[in-house]
């Protein structure tokens, strides 16, 4: 039999990628969310709304890996109402899932729970680790603690292990995604640095955020708490330069801090989202001898820029666009 994988918040930007990489991994996939739009369409759907018992119980027996991916969009103005929702769509959902958990007569084996880089201080000075790092201050930090709290609080049998994915910005080519914007950005002329444009920015290449799974997965040593991000993380003004040098764009104009602000509460967000500071190492994964395929930023933007879509990301190197087809993508 195929091992099954269930993973929640399958219709979200890490969901589909995540269900159509098990997928060609010979995963059965259970996919679980709010609604099916968004969904990539490998595996069997069930629907769920973040909170409540259902037939979605019966799927975690037996699973050879559970990965709750649920919570609210953070790409949102921080208002009373949206600040609960983001909380409650964690917490509710996180124990919902160890209810479920507990009830298993041959319960998972692993379940990874996701979490942010977003839970440590803002850093300019020094990179944050999972041994050594400094927990921040403000609604986002709060969010995460209360978050893992609730992940790791919750009883579960000792038989699952349990991960929590600190993931910083996952990186693929497509539309809405952080690489869209940043590209938008620049291809508008905006490119400059934001702020200061020393803050640092902690990503992950999709493919790599996707090889880190497949990497605890098989580890059954491993549990606790993970950071998901490449081993480089440039400043702002340094990812503009290599943004604009991609997409022969010569000119970047900056943006001062009160721009960034206005623009934010125009489009309805936090600039929090861009000026807050991440700077993040993934000691643990470094330890255990993880082999990222994209290190730096510069060969992320490179390999992204060739791969756009769902489609164009899992499409083999022979069909992947090149030279003038890149450029046409990238307009």
């Amino acid at each position: 039999m195929k091992p099954i994988a269930v993973i929640f918040g399958a219709n979200g930007f890490l969901g589909r990628y995540l269900c159509r990489h098990w997928t060609r991994k010979g995963y059965e996939i259970v996919a679980i969310a709010r609604h099916r739009e968004g969904w990539s369409g490998d595996g069997m759907f069930l629907p769920w709304d973040g909170q409540s018992s259902g037939p979605w119980e019966l799927a975690l027996e037996g699973a050879a890996v559970v990965v709750n991916l649920s919570g609210r969009s953070v790409d949102c103005r921080y208002d009373e109402t949206n600040r609960k929702q983001i909380l409650d769509s964690r917490v509710d959902s996180t124990r919902a899932i160890a209810r479920a958990i507990r009830q298993c007569k041959k319960p998972p084996a692993l379940w990874m729970n996701s979490s942010t880089a977003t839970i440590y201080r803002h850093a300019e000075d020094q990179a944050q680790d999972e041994w050594r790092g400094e927990m921040g201050e403000g609604f986002s930090v709060g969010i995460a603690r209360a978050w893992e709290e609730t992940f790791f609080r919750e009883k579960t049998p000792a038989a699952t292990r349990k991960i929590a994915l600190r993931t910083g910005i996952v990186m693929a080519n497509e539309n809405k995604s952080a690489f869209d914007v940043f590209c938008r950005i620049t291809r508008c002329g905006l490119g400059g640095a934001l702020a200061s444009g020393n803050q640092r920015v902690t990503w992950m290449h999709m493919e790599d955020w996707l090889a880190a799974l497949d990497f605890l997965v098989g580890n059954p040593l491993l549990d606790g708490v993970f950071n998901l991000t490449a081993p480089e993380a440039p400043t702002n003004r340094r990812l503009q330069q290599l943004l604009r040098e991609a997409l022969a764009m010569p000119i970047g104009l900056p943006a001062t801090q009160w721009m960034v602000k206005l623009g934010a509460w125009a489009l309805r967000t936090e600039a929090e989202l861009v000026l807050k500071s991440r700077w993040v190492r993934p000691l643990r994964l470094e330890e255990e001898g993880f082999r990222w395929r994209h290190r730096t930023a510069e060969a992320m933007i490179a390999d992204l820029l060739a791969r756009p879509g769902l489609e164009g990301f899992f499409a083999t190197k022979e069909r992947r666009a090149m030279g003038a087809r890149v450029w046409a993508t990238a307009t």
